[in-house]
């Protein structure tokens, strides 16, 4: 029997006030379509109070903000980026290119092929998102994206360091200070200096999601993201501290994060939520996870272990950790989630900031049908034909002339009958 010992709010109560998002961004991307730069000044100064000489940081700026950090800061920035890198590497090794001869004198073939331009947006507004600077630029990177932009809001009345140097370690071509829509619209659209890319990638709030959402079509994007979530599946080998500090670890993204504990251990179940409070009466983010954690969080226990799978895909959460004595057994029966975290010894921090799986991943139960942001999302699986004989031309053009026909594509039936004409066996 599943049991919900705590619930967050519902759907219902969760749901922002989309007409009105909806209508805002809509209203800043008709503006900067039409007005470009000038537009996305304005909204600049309105949103971020910043209007700089130029969005675009100039080398010397890039190498003031890298020559401000600590070692430490860029030997770890480098660490993670590092980490990042080979795993899009060996993600892109899977990628295959395939060439098959399918019948005599009939090749067909694909070719995966990076994306020309990419547009990487890094959230900046109530922490300044370094991680995500490596997840977007640096995946690019490694599929072999040709021109990369970057850019991210003010931090404080100006670039955050850091972020700075994480986009350009990464391989960015080009870094522009400015957030939200307006950044967005920029890259997207394109303006006067900015020429346009091809896709948009890159967590933000909800009006950078709908940003995306409106702008999908005229240009690719990664994913629509919503608030983080987390899962913690556990079982009675996981203790309350762990659990409590792996729930409100992610709560702390912001007051609307779910954060799920479930689990078939009633001494777990009773035990977090006292070690929640004591987490929280500490924390330095504790008035964001414990707003969170009051509106969203949830505590769901089971009788079974396949109750707990089976509660897990339902919930198809973005982070799905595993806390149990045999976490491989939800590798293999989960089917809804956007990344697995395994064992007492990994946590979604270490996915979040350094271990190398790319922490842009699907959240609002879109683990049902999509993974997250990887090297391949960058990639065209782009397939080509080629005939090779007259009478493979033939024998394929006498099929589609038929097929041609029951649909009533006269031009088309036309086309393979060319083919039979030119190439079938002339009698006589």
């Amino acid at each position: 029997m599943i049991r919900h010992l705590k619930r967050g709010q519902t759907a219902e109560a969760k749901a922002e006030n989309t007409v009105q998002i909806r209508s805002t961004v809509e209203a800043i991307l008709g503006e900067i379509e039409t007005h470009g730069e000038k537009a996305v000044r304005r909204y600049s100064e309105q949103f971020d109070r910043w209007s700089p000489a130029s969005f675009r940081l100039s080398e010397r700026e890039i190498a003031d903000c890298l020559g401000g950090l600590p070692k430490q800061v860029m030997d770890d920035i480098q660490f993670a980026q590092t980490q990042i890198r080979n795993f899009a590497l060996a993600q892109k090794a899977a990628l295959k290119d395939i060439e098959v001869e399918t019948m005599p004198g009939v090749v067909l073939g694909h070719k995966n092929l990076p994306v020309n331009s990419v547009g990487c947006y890094v959230p900046g507004g109530r922490y300044p998102m370094v991680a995500s600077a490596h997840m977007s630029v640096v995946t690019a990177k490694a599929a072999g994206v040709k021109r990369i932009i970057a850019a991210a809001p003010p931090f404080e009345g100006a670039p955050h360091p850091a972020i700075v140097a994480a986009m350009h370690l990464g391989g960015a071509d080009e870094i522009y200070a400015m957030g939200g829509v307006q950044a967005v619209a920029a890259m997207a659209l394109g303006t006067e200096s900015i020429a346009p890319v091809d896709m948009i990638v890159g967590p933000g709030n909800a009006y950078v999601a709908e940003a995306k959402r409106q702008l999908f079509g005229r240009v690719g994007i990664d994913l629509l993201a919503g608030p983080t979530e987390t899962l913690i599946i556990a079982d009675d080998s996981c203790d309350a501290e762990m659990a409590a500090v792996d729930l409100i670890g992610q709560a702390e993204h912001g007051p609307g994060s779910p954060a799920v504990l479930l689990t078939n251990s009633k001494e777990l179940a009773a035990n977090t939520p006292v070690a929640i409070d004591k987490l929280l009466s500490w924390l330095p983010t504790a008035e964001v996870a414990r707003e969170a954690w009051s509106k969203n969080g949830e505590i769901i226990l089971c009788d079974t272990i396949d109750e707990m799978v089976a509660e897990g895909d339902r919930i198809a959460s973005e982070h799905v950790q595993i806390l149990t004595r045999d976490p491989d057994y939800f590798l293999h029966h989960m089917t809804n989630y956007g990344a697995l975290f395994l064992g007492h010894r990994t946590n979604v921090a270490f996915g979040d900031k350094v271990i190398g799986t790319n922490h842009t991943l699907p959240t609002m139960k879109a683990a049902r049908y999509t993974g997250g942001l990887w090297v391949g999302k960058f990639m065209k699986t782009c397939t080509y034909q080629r005939v090779l004989t007259d009478e493979a031309s033939a024998m394929i053009g006498e099929y589609c002339s038929r097929l041609c026909e029951i649909e009533n594509f006269a031009g088309h039936k036309e086309q393979a009958d060319l083919r039979i004409r030119r190439y079938g066996k002339q009698v006589g």
